[in-house]
């Protein structure tokens, strides 16, 4: 993750510091190494972001992501406003399927949950609202880096995590621009092994309720 340069330098440094954490948990020496700061500098910095929560030590010494980010990223994920709006799609979606419904947007190599529903099988796949996943795996990572397939929706089996399914469309703005992927997510036991083939139609259904609903929120386009 490349920290951006805003011209604040404590910032700047500071954000160096959880960028490279971000990646894996490091040492103080790896902090020193990957950000370039002198000594002194990346302790300070470090110990003033665990006091803050958005650090963490390890029982190996080594800083790790504070879990405050956990409850910032829920609230940044609630608030943003297109989650309020793909809710009744969302909740409709579960309904037809009777499987997890998620709702991600792309952060840069990673594609975040925005939004989030279980199934109500005691059996489910979990994910977290403020959830980070990489773009590399899963369906709706796929989706949200522009792979798109002739059906309009795009599945995957066991691919991000072993015994999960998942079937992906893409939620698109006005400008045809990719805003988001819905996706149905749940056991292969239940979803089988052509996820796409029972709940697709409904996943594309539910992404273009979504883009609808966009299109009359003029705050979002």
């Amino acid at each position: 993750m490349e920290p951006k340069v805003s011209g604040v330098g404590v910032l700047d440094k500071s954000f160096g510091v959880v960028a490279l954490v971000a990646e894996s948990p490091r040492s103080l020496a790896e902090l020193i190494q990957g950000t370039g700061l002198s000594r002194a500098t990346a302790h300070r910095l470090a110990l003033a972001l665990e006091a803050h929560g958005l650090l963490r030590r390890l029982p190996d010494g080594r800083f790790a992501l504070g879990l405050h980010f956990v409850a910032l990223g829920r609230v940044a994920a609630e608030q943003f406003p297109l989650a309020e709006i793909a809710a009744p799609a969302l909740v409709a979606l579960r309904e037809i399927t009777g499987e997890s419904v998620q709702l991600y947007v792309r952060d840069g190599s990673n594609r975040v949950c925005i939004a989030a529903l279980e199934s109500l099988h005691g059996l489910r796949t979990i994910v977290a609202v403020g959830a980070a996943l990489p773009l590399e795996v899963g369906s709706a990572g796929r989706v949200l880096s522009g792979e798109h397939t002739a059906t309009g929706w795009l599945q995957t089996v066991g691919e991000r995590e072993a015994g999960v399914a998942s079937v992906s469309a893409p939620v698109r703005g006005p400008q045809v621009e990719l805003l988001a992927a819905v996706s149905v997510s749940g056991p292969i036991d239940r979803l089988g092994r052509s996820p796409g083939k029972l709940h697709g139609p409904a996943v594309v259904a539910a992404a273009n309720q979504i883009q609808q609903a966009v299109e009359s929120a003029p705050f979002l386009t």
